[in-house]
């Protein structure tokens, strides 16, 4: 009736099995990790898309400093174009290639909402006629708060200077 081996393979194999599940959870931590340290570190992710219906309490304030002329007259296009990459899962560069957002081709004081193609939410057009640098920095600021009810879910570059980076990038796309 009782069986040592019987037993000794079944608590072998709980073991091994205890083991495989542990080394999973460890392996899917180093893998995943964000790099926090310990307990009560907080690893700052480099960019957030905000979800409709997520609460605010991570927004941080919009610095003051320079103006949006002075920033862009020192903007730096390669830090531009490195800050697109935040931008590129839903914007394509290249003329008439949307993707899940209108293309950025000649975005730069083109008419607000004239992607053929796209369908846009129509919020835009409400609050501007064109892209100007200024529209754009308003928006790059807050896409939810620049314009209301817009299907872009990006929570926007809080730091002046890279918004300036990317409005200067943008204006070497086809303009």
């Amino acid at each position: 009736m009782f069986d040592t081996m019987t037993m000794t393979k079944t608590i072998g194999a709980l073991c091994g099995a205890l083991l495989i599940f542990m080394l999973g959870k460890w392996g899917a931590e180093v893998l995943y990790s964000t790099g926090g340290g310990g307990h009560g570190d907080h690893a700052q992710q480099a960019y957030v898309i905000e979800v409709e219906g997520a609460d605010d309490h991570g927004a941080e304030e919009v610095e003051e400093g320079p103006s949006l002329e002075e920033l862009l007259a020192e903007a730096d296009v390669e830090k531009g174009a490195k800050s697109f990459s935040k931008c590129k899962a839903c914007h394509k560069l290249e003329d008439g290639a949307n993707g899940t957002g209108p293309h950025l081709y000649g975005v730069v004081n083109r008419a607000v909402g004239s992607v053929a193609g796209f369908g846009y939410s129509g919020k835009l057009v409400a609050v501007a006629d064109t892209w100007s640098p200024e529209n754009l920095d308003g928006f790059l600021t807050n896409p939810k708060k620049f314009a209301p009810g817009t299907k872009m879910s990006f929570s926007g570059f809080k730091k002046a200077t890279d918004r300036a980076n990317m409005i200067a990038y943008l204006q070497t796309i086809g303009n």
